[in-house]
Parts: structure tokens; C-alpha cells; sequence
């Protein structure tokens, strides 16, 4: 038994050891990345494409369907207790701060960080990386760096589209139900919106994008030799990118509300 608890210790250390150094190597290559010659830039674009525009429609679908909840629930909900300016306040608070980010960082894993993984992992097996090194390309450096600054890009223009479709086109939803004039909805959103929002929202598009991106790179590159091990290591990456997010949200809710 003992020697079974040092095995499993052993292991551990070493992934951890494997995996610290796997990002301090992605780290440095995404800071040199902007000055190398237009290396991965394709991959670049193309990662922006499919995490991004392609993600449009489901976007926008589940926005309006939350912003539009909350508007119909506040303008029924909130004047009985006299608290109708509270609605833009809590809708400020629900879409920009909290579920803006935390659902398209939901989407993005279910979608581009499963696709990362799961094509990193297969083009281990099929021994394309050694056909990069042998040419004197780095794998990380032109497959996952650019991958890193997709995802990254397209998740701070995700939540803008997201924060638009869930506040204002979810007013036409909720106008067909309720008379709300569009001036007074707009100036009194305008009213509850403060610099610390959309600060607190541009910091969690950064910080779910990097650890999106990371996670799934990094279980890409964890493939070792079989074919069976990409759909396992694709579920550990998902499930790891959202515990991570989880984490990275409550951490930052706390220090922004200090």
C-alpha cells in the first residue's frame, strides 16, 4: 500500500512538474509572439473565425432569452416592493458582470476548447508534430500560441456582443409584453452602468479566455499514443477549463467587491 501511495505521489509530482513547465514554455512563446514573422498567423485567424464568428447565433440566442427574462420578471416582480429603479441595476449586475462573461466562457469551452483539444490530440497521434520539429518549427509555437490569442480575442468580442444582444435587443422581447419607452430604458441602464462594470468584465473575457485556451492546449499536447486517450483528455479539458472559470469568477467577485 505504501509503496502504491509513493507510485501515485510520484506520478503526480511529475504531471505537475510536466505541466508547470508546459506553461511557463507557452507563456514565453505568447510574449514573443507578436514580433515573430507572421508565424501562425492563419492559425490565428482562422482559431478567431471559429471561436468567435461562428458562435454568433447561439450567442445571441441565449442572451436574449436571459436579458429578456429578467426584464419581464423585474417589471412584474419589483414595483410591488417599490424597487422598480433596481431593475437596470440588476440587470447591469446579472449580464454584464456575471453571466455575460461566465456564459460565453461556458460556450467557448463546450465548442472551440473541446475543438482544440481534441484536434491537438489527434494530430499527435497521426505524428504531425514530428513532422514540425523536423522543419525547426515548434508544435506550441505555431499550433498553440495562436490558438491562445484566438481564443483570447474572440472571447472579449463575445461578451460585448453578448452584453449588447442581452441589454438592449432583449428590450424589443420584453417591449412586445410590457410598454417600456426605449429612451427611458436606455438612460437609466446608461445611469446604472459604472466604470467598475465594464472593467470587471474585461478582466473576466481576458482570464476565461487564458484559461480556456491554456487548458485545452494543454491536453492537446498531453496525448501520448492512442487514439482513445483524445475523448478522455477532451473531457478532462472541459471539465477543467470550467472548474478553473468557477474559481477565477468567485476569486475576482471577492477582490472587486473589497
Amino acid at each position: 500500500m505504501i509503496e502504491s501511495m509513493g507510485r501515485w505521489f510520484r506520478e503526480k509530482v511529475k504531471g505537475s512538474s510536466y505541466a508547470f513547465n508546459f506553461f511557463l514554455f507557452l507563456l514565453k512563446e505568447t510574449i514573443h509572439f507578436p514580433w515573430t514573422k507572421k508565424v501562425g498567423f492563419n492559425v490565428l485567424i482562422m482559431q478567431i473565425y471559429f471561436t468567435g464568428v461562428e458562435a454568433l447565433s447561439v450567442i445571441a440566442l441565449i442572451s436574449l432569452g436571459i436579458g429578456a427574462v429578467i426584464i419581464i420578471q423585474g417589471v412584474a416582480l419589483l414595483p410591488m416592493f417599490g424597487q422598480s429603479d433596481l431593475m437596470y441595476t440588476i440587470l447591469i449586475l446579472v449580464i454584464t458582470r456575471e453571466l455575460g462573461p461566465m456564459l460565453t466562457a461556458f460556450i467557448i469551452t463546450a465548442r472551440s476548447g473541446s475543438a482544440i483539444t481534441t484536434e491537438l490530440g489527434n494530430m499527435v497521434i497521426s505524428h504531425e508534430m514530428e513532422a514540425y520539429m523536423s522543419v525547426g518549427i515548434h508544435p506550441v509555437s505555431y499550433l498553440g500560441v495562436p490558438r491562445l490569442y484566438g481564443v483570447i480575442l474572440a472571447m472579449l468580442f463575445l461578451n460585448i456582443y453578448f452584453n449588447l444582444f442581452g441589454l438592449l435587443g432583449s428590450y424589443l422581447v420584453a417591449s412586445l409584453i410590457h410598454d417600456i419607452p426605449f429612451r427611458d430604458y436606455l438612460i437609466h441602464l446608461v445611469n446604472a452602468l459604472t466604470p467598475a462594470d465594464i472593467l470587471s468584465a474585461f478582466l473576466k473575457s481576458i482570464i476565461f479566455g487564458f484559461i480556456i485556451a491554456v487548458v485545452s492546449i494543454y491536453y492537446g499536447f498531453n496525448v501520448s499514443r492512442a487514439v482513445t486517450e483524445v475523448p478522455q483528455k477532451t473531457i478532462k479539458s472541459i471539465g477543467t477549463s470550467i472548474t478553473l472559470c468557477i474559481i477565477a469568477d468567485a476569486i475576482l467577485v471577492i477582490v472587486t467587491r473589497l
